[in-house]
């Protein structure tokens, strides 16, 4: 997929919704935390999702697989396929609603990238971009739907609480099984190329609603700055323990030299997989207990409290140069969503280094919890003709080229000779102009149609073989989060609110002003508030009721 997808605050599209764990629950399968009407449990179980036909495209030097490894390539393909035939669009104006989380890109007369991106599509690709600040996304979203003017393509985020989307969806949109189900879906080689794991999350009562927005299923990861370690043998433990006292060693509050940035609750989340935390819930004979009611995360939020006050954290805690301290070997670790990760060791130049959850205490079994392979899907507005609904799948079909083809080469770095160059050995290598509109604009088009997950790192081939490696230790301790899947109202409703509240108080733990005590009070508070009405609505829907 391209990276530019991703962005430090986007950890929920990768599994843990924002920077802390509190929109855990609220990522469901409809990628927006949509109701679920009577039988739509059954009426999904029954709907034949889209083929999967693999594109043919040049081979990857390591091989990705349908577990969640990616893809991995060493040097840029030399021979590209073309993916598309003939520009998608038919001459008419299209509209868009989508994200950025980067600088705003420069408007349409003043990017040469979106020029080119409407001759290749063959149409006037007018994307109204949401950047991430007052109301966010959300509050553009209802204002749009309130005004009745729908564009044809529009983004539905996977943990942004927009409410009533079933609804919505329903009165205002297509529904797009009859173009997409099954072997249908071969009319759009791109899309049919897309995961079955990315579909499901297009899926609400047995119809498919949208064309998924496909994103790495590697969750967060703890990424280390390898020289840091150096001095206690490397970025290797045996227990929770032994991290602390390695910690401890390291630790140089004289030098200014600290272990963990200070985001407490994204190393709880950290910690709670040493111990064997679930994925968001546990599913035991159709019971459900969720990670804030499990004892791994009582022990994780326990060992958080030990580091704090062994001082390994970074004791500023509105850091806002995390990667510059990791960088300059100031800092020891930091927490990142995978594909995030992807951007910075494009970044940044230091060596980097993961680590793999390992068993927090004799007898525990560390556990990885994986993302949901895609963040969201694009609904096309009902206002649309068939025919047009066809053009369209055909321009989200382009935009979904996968690596290796002509297409991909522009959709992520633009013009040759503009906003690239090529160096010696056939890396791509993004000139001035290059960031400033190719990065810019790609990120809002990913959000509304992506390729699958790869690696591919510029000039890094080591190192992207590394990280290939590192992935396939991660997914052997990989966890899926058992709800994926299914349906839950209440979480729309209040999951964010009720996680919050959870997070907020495990962040008051960990800072040291209020007991663990008040970790418990509030989980039962959870439980009261929504957790339970929540547990209640999944198990129901994974029973097929």
């Amino acid at each position: 997929m391209s990276t530019n997808l991703s962005r430090r605050g986007f950890m929920g599209a990768a599994g843990i919704a924002g920077l802390t764990v509190a929109g855990l629950s609220s990522l469901t399968a409809c990628g927006s935390g949509a109701t679920v009407s009577k039988g739509g449990a059954k009426a999904s179980a029954k709907l034949k999702l889209p083929t999967y036909v693999a594109a043919q495209t040049a081979p990857a030097d390591l091989a990705g697989n349908a577990a969640g490894l990616d893809a991995t390539y060493l040097r840029y393909p030399k021979k590209l396929t073309k993916s598309v035939a003939k520009a998608p669009g038919d001459g008419s104006r299209i509209t868009a609603l989508t994200e950025t989380f980067t600088t705003p890109a420069p408007p349409q007369a003043k990017n040469a990238y979106w020029q080119e991106l409407n001759k290749r599509l063959g149409s006037q690709f007018d994307m109204t971009i949401v950047v991430e600040e007052g109301a966010g996304y959300p509050g553009k979203f209802n204002a749009i739907i309130a005004s009745g003017d729908i564009p044809d393509l529009v983004w539905f985020p996977p943990n942004q609480g927009l409410q009533h989307v079933p609804e919505l969806l329903d009165a205002k949109f297509h529904d797009l099984t009859p173009h997409l189900s099954g072997d249908a879906v071969k009319k759009y080689p791109n899309l049919a190329n897309l995961p079955t794991t990315a579909w499901k999350t297009a899926v609400i009562n047995g119809k498919i609603r949208g064309v998924a927005v496909a994103y790495g299923s590697m969750g967060q990861v703890y990424v280390v700055n390898q020289d840091f370690w150096k001095p206690v043998g490397g970025a290797e433990f045996t227990s929770a323990e032994d991290f602390l006292a390695k910690g401890k060693e390291l630790l140089d509050a004289k030098r200014n030299k600290y272990v963990l940035e200070p985001a407490y609750v994204n190393h709880v989340g950290q910690f709670a997989q040493w111990f064997g935390a679930p994925a968001a819930w546990r599913l035991e004979d159709g019971k459900l207990t969720h990670l804030y009611e499990t004892e791994e995360y009582l022990e994780a939020v326990a060992f958080a409290v030990k580091v704090r006050k062994a001082g390994l954290f970074w004791p500023d805690p509105n850091l806002s140069t995390t990667m510059e301290k990791v960088a300059q070997g100031s800092l020891g670790a930091y927490v990142q969503s995978f594909p995030s990760f992807l951007t910075d060791v494009k970044t940044y130049d230091f060596p980097f280094g993961v680590i793999v959850p390992f068993a927090g205490k004799a007898g525990a079994t560390p556990s990885y919890t994986l993302g949901y392979g895609s963040v969201g899907y694009t609904a096309i507005s009902k206002k649309a003709d068939t025919k047009r609904v066809e053009m369209l799948l055909r321009v989200l079909d382009y935009l979904a080229a996968p690596f290796g083809t002509e297409e991909r080469l522009f959709l992520d770095n633009g013009i040759e000779g503009t906003h690239y160059t090529r160096t010696s050995n056939g890396d791509i290598k993004l000139t001035a102009k290059g960031n400033a509109e190719a990065v810019t604009t790609a990120m809002p088009l990913a959000f509304l149609a992506n390729t699958p997950e790869y690696i591919y790192l510029p000039g890094k081939s080591e190192l992207a073989s590394k990280i290939h490696g590192w992935q396939e230790e991660l997914l052997k301790l990989g966890k899926a989060n058992p709800t994926s899947g299914h349906f839950s109202d209440t979480s729309t409703k209040k999951s964010a609110s009720i996680g919050t509240a959870v997070s907020d108080t495990v962040l008051d733990v960990v800072a040291g002003r209020k007991p663990i005590s008040a970790f418990q009070d509030q989980v039962k508070k959870w439980r009261s508030g929504g957790g339970d009405q929540m547990r209640a609505e999944y198990e129901a829907s994974i029973a097929g009721k």
